[in-house]
């Protein structure tokens, strides 16, 4: 009787089971794309003649194709100017000079790669207590839009990183950083275990943390050139988003209080690059500052330094790169006017 009962569940299940797959295969069956709507080149109608859709998505796959080319060949010319930029810098850089100063002899630099959480915590806090220091001044950008908040604080977390990799890092500073204002929201909401990080955070505003005659304010507006990196200073960077260009703001604002500013070398060692929007900016992103100045404390090689933050998209090269960018700018726009051709031969082909 048990026996007749089990197998009366079995069937049961077993025809259950048959019921569903049945269920899943009319599903599955009824989603199905047509090979001809998926875009297959080999697929018509019925009859065998190609259709205008297989056409069209022969024509569009085609051009996929050369994009896909032309981005595989920009990729190859950025790895090529890549090892270019670190073969000059093993040749600028003075490596006597790497970990010189005050601190003594510093291993090499772990700047690509994870560097030990143990050796990166010992290192940032030898930093804290014999500096230097660098202050990004969130009082500055109280005006900016939610989106450009959240691009500043995608932007710390850059530099961040980049300094807990640094072989000689800084200690760093947020001033200015309020609870409740969109800089601060968006610096916990982006940046996973922001509360972890090691750096001073206050509301506080650097004024009242540092002397006066130990600030200096980098700013792309002032006169004066940087020369050397002082353990003893406080370097001030302008919490602002390289998208908003106000100008003469951080200038203002540190003469306001008269203190002493900073540029970076930039035309001093960099040459403007030809390019089709005739664009040249000195203004960077605070991390894009940072690695200037990171580099140029390892190395003591201004080219080096500048090569390693400042990006060809500002529109400044060194000397002896400027040759080396002028042409794959050549290339990519004789790349795009073939695309353009092919694009309009295909059209033309085309029948009405």
């Amino acid at each position: 009787m048990e026996a007749g009962e089990a197998a009366g569940t079995e069937a049961a299940a077993a025809a259950a089971s048959e019921a569903e797959a049945a269920v899943v295969a009319e599903a599955l069956r009824l989603l199905r794309i047509e090979p001809s709507a998926a875009g297959d080149p080999g697929a018509g109608r019925a009859d065998g003649a190609a259709g205008p859709c297989s056409r069209n998505a022969l024509r569009k796959r085609r051009r996929w194709q050369r994009v896909l080319a032309a981005r595989r060949g920009k990729r190859r010319q950025e790895r090529q100017r890549r090892r270019a930029r670190r073969a000059a810098a093993d040749r600028d850089g003075p490596r006597p000079a790497l970990g010189s100063g005050p601190a003594g002899a510093a291993p090499p630099s772990h700047r690509r790669g994870r560097v030990p959480a143990a050796l990166a915590t010992e290192r940032l806090l030898e930093a804290r207590a014999a500096g230097p220091r660098l202050c990004v001044d969130l009082g500055v950008g109280g005006s900016m839009t939610e989106k450009e908040s959240g691009r500043l604080a995608s932007q710390i977390r850059r530099l961040y990183g980049a300094n807990r990799r640094a072989a000689r890092p800084f200690w760093l500073c947020l001033t200015g950083f309020a609870a409740g204002t969109p800089i601060y929201e968006q610096c916990f909401r982006m940046n996973d275990g922001f509360a972890g990080y090691l750096m001073d955070t206050t509301p506080e505003s650097y004024l009242d943390l540092f002397p006066l005659e130990a600030i200096v304010y980098l700013t792309p507006d002032s006169e004066n050139v940087l020369e050397d990196i002082d353990p003893d200073k406080v370097y001030v960077l302008g919490g602002l988003v390289d998208e908003s260009i106000h100008k003469q703001l951080t200038l203002r604002r540190a003469q306001e209080h008269c203190l002493q500013t900073a540029r970076l070398p930039i035309r001093e060692y960099m040459v403007k690059a030809p390019n089709s929007r005739n664009y040249h900016s000195e203004t960077l992103a605070i991390n894009q500052v940072f690695d200037v100045l990171s580099t140029y404390y390892e190395t003591g090689s201004w080219p080096a330094a500048l090569r390693a933050g400042v990006s060809s998209g500002k529109g400044y090269v060194l000397p002896d790169t400027a040759e080396q960018v002028e042409t794959p700018q050549r290339a990519t726009a004789a790349q795009e006017n073939s695309l353009f051709c092919d694009e309009e031969l295909h059209r033309q082909e085309a029948p009405a």
